[in-house]
């Protein structure tokens, strides 16, 4: 992800003598940051499946020749993943928000892994006593796959050993299909390697697949929550013995693993019941809060069966009204961008469509649930499509309006904004609405601004 924006050098704020928590400044140059998420710079140009190169760019090329423009690392270690690791749109938020280089979840979990002290782990332990000393049932809830955006599946296979070693009599897998983050069709692989794994160490069942785009939905979009949940407690779904078998039919039939409708592998043994202990484990949040809350609140959104008592552990905090014990509770980050603008008086306007609202404000704002004082922020609806292909400009001219306006009036002196399409139409792998994406944000972000 790269973010285009005014250099920052023309941000000069020169404060006043002051000693109260928010001082008065004076701001020489008000600054529009604007993120395009998504839109990566290619090694060489005509390169194959490069939609950047073959969409029409003209407004971006133009800042590329005429200012000043420099190609950030977006990757690994640039911006606290494990070397070689692609970046994401959460990383790139909380590193461009933070201004320095923030050690990502995979990273502080990696190393407990390789230390020995994920098996210590206080929360972990604690999801496996309870288990252990109630009915003796522990699921593990998560993405499968090594995709490293939103979990690992090294991070699963912890898990475990760790539930092995505390002696949890049953455990039980549920698979979410991943699809974005790898090729389409490797869930089959995955599967194959879980599968593997189960039988080295003799432990463990893999009870569920289900496609992310079912169990991870972060649009409100709960009939497609409701698929997954029911999948998981009631059993609807297509029953498979042998589950890789099941993938690879449904790769002939175009059903890739984001969209796997729910296979149920254990029967009724493998379901969600009362009493039962659940641990998800993906570590980014925003695709996990909506089936958390699902399972874990009392309020829910859809009409859906979920069993009493369940007790749930998160490996990292979901939202911060949660009640879930937290195996990796978020980093401390204090003076970030947000919060530094807010100290000094600073009024700030954060928009977004509602795919990336939380990119601009949460992740941005260092992980904080809280709104800054002087803090406005803006939600554009996305549009109501199965797929972003379907639509490829997404509301990028609305959140490209509403920016527009926020500046012609003149009260904010920072706004940040998030362009979504390129990233989030790069995603469905369709390369001509991906180069429309780019095209339709190019000119919706320039013209208008």
């Amino acid at each position: 992800m790269n973010a285009s924006q005014i250099p920052l050098s023309s941000f000069l704020l020169t404060t006043t003598p002051c000693h109260t928590y928010h001082r008065m400044v004076e701001v020489k140059n008000k600054v529009c940051l604007i993120v395009h998420d998504g839109w990566g710079i290619a090694p060489e140009k005509g390169m194959k499946g490069d939609a950047i190169d073959a969409g029409d760019t003209t407004n971006m090329d133009t800042i590329s020749k005429d200012h000043s423009a420099r190609a950030l690392a977006a990757h690994g270690l640039a911006v606290g993943l494990s070397d070689g690791l692609m970046g994401n749109s959460e990383v790139g938020h909380l590193n461009i928000g933070a201004g320095r280089i923030v050690w990502q979840d995979i990273v502080r979990i990696d190393v407990t892994i390789k230390k020995r002290q994920f098996h210590k782990n206080e929360a972990i332990l604690e999801s496996c006593k309870r288990a252990k000393d109630g009915n003796g049932r522990l699921h593990f809830l998560g993405l499968v796959s090594d995709g490293g955006v939103h979990s690992h599946i090294s991070h699963l296979f912890a898990l475990l050993e760790t539930a092995k070693e505390q002696g949890v009599p049953h455990v039980y897998i549920h698979f979410f299909g991943d699809g974005r983050d790898t090729a389409p069709r490797s869930a089959a692989g995955y599967a194959k390697e879980l599968i593997a794994f189960l039988e080295k160490e003799k432990y463990g069942q893999l009870a569920t697949v289900v496609g992310r785009y079912y169990a991870m939905d972060r649009d409100k979009r709960w009939e497609r929550v409701k698929i997954a949940v029911d999948g998981l407690v009631s059993g609807e779904g297509e029953a498979a013995e042998d589950v890789v078998k099941e993938i690879e039919a449904r790769y002939e039939k175009d059903e890739t693993d984001e969209f796997l409708k729910p296979i149920i592998v254990n029967g009724e043994e493998g379901r969600i019941k009362e009493d039962d202990t659940l641990f998800f484990f993906n570590y980014r949040s925003d695709r996990m809060r909506e089936i958390a809350s699902i399972f874990g609140l009392p309020d829910k959104p859809i009409d859906v069966v979920i069993p009493n008592n369940l007790h749930i552990t998160t490996m990292s905090r979901y939202n911060s009204e949660f009640p879930f014990p937290v195996a990796f509770p978020p980093q401390a980050m204090t003076n970030v961008l947000a919060e530094w603008l807010a100290k000094k008086g600073v009024k700030q306007s954060h928009i977004a469509e509602t795919e990336k609202y939380a990119h601009v404000t949460f992740f941005f704002n260092g992980g904080v649930e809280k709104q800054f004082e002087d803090e406005e922020r803006h939600m554009i609806p996305s549009p109501k499509v199965a797929t972003y292909d379907k639509q490829p400009p997404m509301s990028v001219q609305g959140v490209a309006d509403k920016v527009a306006e926020v500046v012609k009036k003149g009260d904010h002196d920072f706004v940040m904004c998030n362009f979504a399409p390129p990233d989030m139409v790069g995603h469905t792998g369709v390369y001509d609405a991906a180069v429309e994406a780019i095209s339709a944000t190019d000119k919706a972000g320039w013209d208008r601004l």
